[in-house]
C-alpha cells in the first residue's frame, strides 16, 4: 500500500516538491555559509520523493544551541513560506478523496520544513524495530 501511495504522490506533486527542495539545496550549497540549510534541503527532498512510509524523528542532544539558532534563521528566512505552501497544497489535494492521504503527507512535511536541523528521516520499520528492540532516537545504538 505504502508503494502505491508513494507512487501516486510521486505523480502528483511529489516530483515538483522533490525538484524545489533540491535546487534550494543547491542555491544553499553554493552560498558557502548556509551549506548546513543545503544538507537538510536535500534530505527534505529525499522525504518529498517517497514520504509514505518514512517518518521524522530528533536526532538527539548533540549539537542542540546550534540546530536551534539555525532552525530560528531557517523559520524567519524560508520555514514560513515553505509550511504555507505545503498547507495550501493539502487543501488543493484534500479536494478530492484520492487526495486526502497525500494532503496528510502533505501536512505531515511541515515540521521538517519548518525546522530541518537536527531531524533525521526513518523508515517506519525501522523506528518499529527500534522500538521493539528498546533503542531511542539519537542513541549510539539506535544506527
Amino acid at each position: 500500500m505504502k508503494a502505491l501511495l508513494n507512487i501516486i504522490w510521486l505523480l502528483f506533486g511529489g516530483i515538483w516538491l522533490a525538484l524545489g527542495y533540491f535546487l534550494a539545496g543547491i542555491v544553499c550549497c553554493l552560498l558557502i555559509v548556509t551549506i548546513p540549510f543545503g544538507i537538510a534541503s536535500f534530505r527534505i527532498a529525499g522525504y518529498a520523493l517517497w514520504p509514505f512510509g518514512r517518518m521524522v524523528v530528533d536526532r538527539g542532544g548533540r549539537t542542540y544551541f546550534l540546530s536551534t539558532v539555525g532552525n530560528i534563521i531557517w523559520i524567519l528566512v524560508a520555514g514560513i513560506w515553505i509550511a504555507i505552501g505545503h498547507v495550501l497544497t493539502a487543501i488543493a489535494q484534500a479536494i478530492t478523496i484520492i487526495g486526502i492521504p497525500l494532503a496528510i503527507a502533505n501536512i505531515k512535511m511541515i515540521p521538517v520544513s519548518l525546522t530541518p536541523l537536527g531531524k533525521e528521516i526513518v523508515s517506519t520499520d525501522r523506528m518499529f524495530r527500534g522500538y521493539v528492540a528498546g533503542y531511542q532516537p539519537g542513541s549510539a545504538t539506535w544506527r
